[in-house]
């Protein structure tokens, strides 16, 4: 049975909603989201918007709650209501991406929402079991790039902390060697799917079969490979190229020249439930290892990639770190470890207990 199948007749009852302003400062930006609050029928369901651009956030949460959403749907028929509405009032948003991003924000809440009205929570209605989640922590190293960040991490931690590594052309032989020697990689990110955005990054060929051949075992996420040098050294480690970026439904990942055996799958990128849900189904048919990834959610956002990832992809390298393992500096004790106790709440789409951010 299609898992989507499973959640899109639930009914949902709207009356109302509220938006919540969440704000964490970092070493690099200061990260903005918007936390959904739909209620209904005297329950609340949550979905957290992680649309970057400070100023949409803003502008949505000077706006308030202007949406139409008040009245009795199914999931499937308010996702089709969510078609015809303009989630940014009237301003486009500064990347594309972002209205997948806004979008999940309301489906996730609807989800809640759905499900604690009718008494169960989300792994009872698609009859899987989550399990213990395995993560990996992501990190950049710096700049200029150092290894320090990995080993302090390991020393603290000892050796069974796992990294997804955002790669950059400064990367030196001996620090890819000190990487390599810690044998705690998993991923390296080369953010080469990225083009006229904050985040992207020069390619450099030469570094690429660095870290190809140096991390054997690794998965090589969104590689440039419109860049002819990078493509080349790349053709013998197709097997292990994996996308994140590029993949907003299934259709991303048929159009793509070669058939990942791997995948990044953030749920906010899909945007919508059926979107993502035909994705796990896919990624089931076709043998895709998954790992989740997140957007640095501030709130229970968070909580709830964790909750999908430990339900459909538990073993995989998932970029789902609770909140703490990104900081700087790194903090010496008192973290939760891997693996994660998926600790799915009695009723809803949720985790038990406080936000698990990152």
């Amino acid at each position: 049975m299609r898992s989507y199948d499973r959640l899109a007749s639930l009914p949902v009852r709207i009356d109302g909603y509220e938006l919540e302003a969440l704000v964490r400062p970092s070493p690099f930006f200061t990260r903005r989201t918007t936390v959904f609050h739909l209620r209904g029928a005297g329950h609340t369901g949550v979905g957290e918007d992680v649309t970057y651009d400070p100023d949409d956030q803003d502008r949505q949460q000077a706006a308030g709650p202007v949406l139409p959403l008040r009245g009795d749907w199914t999931l499937d028929s308010l996702s089709a209501h969510l078609d015809g509405l303009d989630l940014f009032g009237g301003a486009p948003p500064s990347m594309a991406p972002d209205l997948d991003y806004r979008r999940w924000a309301l489906e996730s809440a609807a989800l809640d929402l759905a499900l604690r009205q009718a008494g169960e929570p989300l792994h009872a209605a698609l009859e899987r079991e989550p399990r213990p989640l395995t993560f990996g922590v992501s990190l950049r190293l710096g700049d200029p790039p150092s290894a320090a960040a990995v080993v302090d991490r390991i020393a603290a931690y000892g050796p069974s902390v796992r990294f997804k590594l955002d790669y950059a052309p400064e990367w030196s032989p001996e620090l890819i060697g000190q990487l390599a020697a810690t044998g705690a990689t998993d991923v390296v990110d080369f953010k080469g799917a990225y083009k006229g955005t904050p985040v992207d990054v020069v390619t450099d060929a030469d570094v690429y079969r660095a870290c190809a051949e140096a991390f054997p075992a690794a998965w090589l996420e969104d590689p440039d490979l419109t860049d002819a040098g990078a493509a080349a050294v790349l053709q013998p480690h197709l097997d292990r190229v994996t996308w994140d970026a590029p993949i907003h439904s299934v259709q991303d990942v048929t159009r793509l020249d070669h058939l990942p055996r791997g995948g990044n799958c953030k749920p906010s990128r899909f945007g919508s439930l059926a979107r993502l849900f035909d994705f796990y189904d896919f990624a089931a048919e076709h043998d895709m290892t998954l790992y989740g990834g997140g957007q640095s959610e501030l709130g229970p956002g968070r909580g709830q990639i964790q909750l999908l990832a430990a339900i459909f992809h538990p073993d995989g390298p998932n970029d789902v770190a609770p909140a703490g393992w990104d900081q700087d500096p790194f903090p010496p004790s008192g973290l939760p470890t891997s693996p994660l106790d998926p600790a799915p709440d009695t009723l809803g789409f949720r985790r038990a207990g406080p936000p698990a951010a990152a």
